[in-house]
């Protein structure tokens, strides 16, 4: 068969020149093959690897669901989303998770999208409310289903599998191997294309130690934050409270930090990691939450405040760092009192970090909040054209920009900020006012 390569200028679109071994075999198995395990390294381009071979399938002459993608998270789900829609196709694309309104989620359904994204429980809610039609769903996407299956999400995934009456394509998608293949998915005897190198540990990632003499490590995580020469770093640790005082504690210091978990409501989450994401705020504190499919860019530094008690969740963290070709260092801080896990080669480098005092330069950008957003017509392009000719930016002064259903942001330099909002402050965007500020920081909520 002739490789089938997409247009040239979806690959335009996403800033692609060409698609690496996987995509290509990935694309071509896809189209030919019903059943298809694809595994591969987080960071590999996976997502690409499924989607392009979907554009392929879809046909404009039904105006259905043709395809629906299950995600184990909401942030997987988001980022597959954004994937799609940079491709440029004249396709619809929705994504439904739990904590999205439902209101908006079955409105969006009413006009069915091409393709469906959502997490199971959701999807799940969906058939059973009759919410969309199930009989023109040809393909269906399990993507990092080995994190759905240690979620627990069976019953649901079961469920929605046993609705699909029509369904002749099941694409499996993960990063590790030794995976069991549940019946009810029924992919029998798939095609498996196996990307995971035998050494997965890339040699790219560097590991070190840092001791620390105080049996409360913030003393040396603040020393080992100074010692990085201003770049962002992500810093786990294993509860929510101890990301809201670290980040707190790191705040005190003089350092832009933020925390995120999952004890925290959508809305703030989403704060939170477009702040970290667009450089308004260069520390991001975590719980395991945020080791798998999170849309952060790729980080040079990866610290252990805490250590987790499993290796695969320690891999998983270290997946944020050296992914690809990329090159990144993980730091462990460990006390003489904690207990020595069996996974960790305690005889690594060890840094010494005790004289670096000097802060970290404080972020370019500021994050500007604008209350509107897709549902209210307002799109990057407007934003870009107000903030530059009635906001008099220049080209260098506006930074990564996100348009949400109902709200939007954008970062803005620093020292630009003041200036812009002074400017567009009696000035209406595309006919109406909106309310353009700063956007407030997530903070700790402290009880009344």
């Amino acid at each position: 068969m002739n490789q089938i390569l997409p247009s040239n200028t979806i690959l335009r679109n996403l800033g692609i020149d060409s698609l690496n071994d996987m995509q290509v075999a990935a694309q071509e198995t896809i189209l030919n093959d019903n059943n298809v395990l694809l595994l591969s390294p987080t960071g590999s381009g996976k997502t690409l690897a499924f989607l392009l071979p979907i554009f392929e399938m879809l046909q404009a002459e039904i105006l259905s669901v043709q395809c629906l993608i299950l995600v184990p998270s909401r942030e997987l789900g988001l980022q597959i989303e954004q994937v799609w829609k940079k491709m440029g196709t004249a396709y619809k694309v929705n994504v439904c998770y739990g904590g999205h309104s439902m209101d908006t989620e079955i409105k969006n359904l009413s006009n069915p999208p091409a393709v469906l994204i959502g997490t199971p429980g959701r999807i799940a809610d969906h058939i059973d409310r009759g919410t969309f039609r199930t009989d023109k769903i040809q393909t269906l996407i399990l993507d990092e289903f080995d994190k759905s299956l240690q979620l627990g999400f069976h019953e649901q995934m079961s469920f929605i599998i046993g609705k699909l009456s029509k369904l002749n394509k099941r694409v499996l998608v993960s990063a590790t191997s030794d995976i069991e293949i549940p019946k009810y998915t029924r992919v029998v005897n798939p095609t498996i294309l196996d990307f995971i190198p035998e050494h997965q540990e890339s040699n790219t990632l560097s590991m070190k130690m840092v001791v620390s003499k105080e049996k409360d490590k913030i003393g040396s995580l603040f020393n080992l934050i100074c010692s990085l020469k201003s770049q962002s770093a992500l810093i786990f640790c294993n509860h929510r409270d101890a990301a809201e005082r670290i980040s707190d504690a790191l705040n005190e210091k003089g350092i832009y930090a933020t925390y995120y978990h999952g004890g925290m409501d959508q809305d703030e989450r989403e704060r939170a990691l477009i702040q970290f994401r667009n450089g308004s705020v260069s520390y991001l504190v975590t719980t395991d939450l945020a080791a798998r499919g999170l849309d952060i860019p790729e980080m040079k530094h990866v610290i252990h405040y805490h250590l987790p008690s499993k290796e695969d969740e320690f891999t998983h963290r270290n997946g944020r760092t050296a992914r690809m070709l990329a090159t990144g260092t993980a730091y462990i801080i460990v006390h003489d009192s904690e207990k020595q896990l069996d996974y960790i080669d305690y005889s690594m480098a060890i840094l010494k970090v005790d004289n670096a005092t000097a802060l970290p330069k404080p972020p370019e950008f500021q994050t500007v909040y604008i209350s509107g957003g897709k549902k209210n017509k307002l799109n990057k392009i407007d934003i870009v054209g107000f903030f530059s000719q009635k906001g008099k930016l220049e080209k260098g002064d506006l930074g990564l920009i996100e348009v949400k259903d109902f709200i939007s942001f954008a970062a803005v330099k620093y020292n630009k900020v003041k200036d812009l909002l002074q400017n567009i402050r009696d000035e209406k965007m595309k006919g109406k006012k909106f309310k353009i500020e700063v956007a407030r920081k997530v903070i700790k909520k402290v009880e009344e």
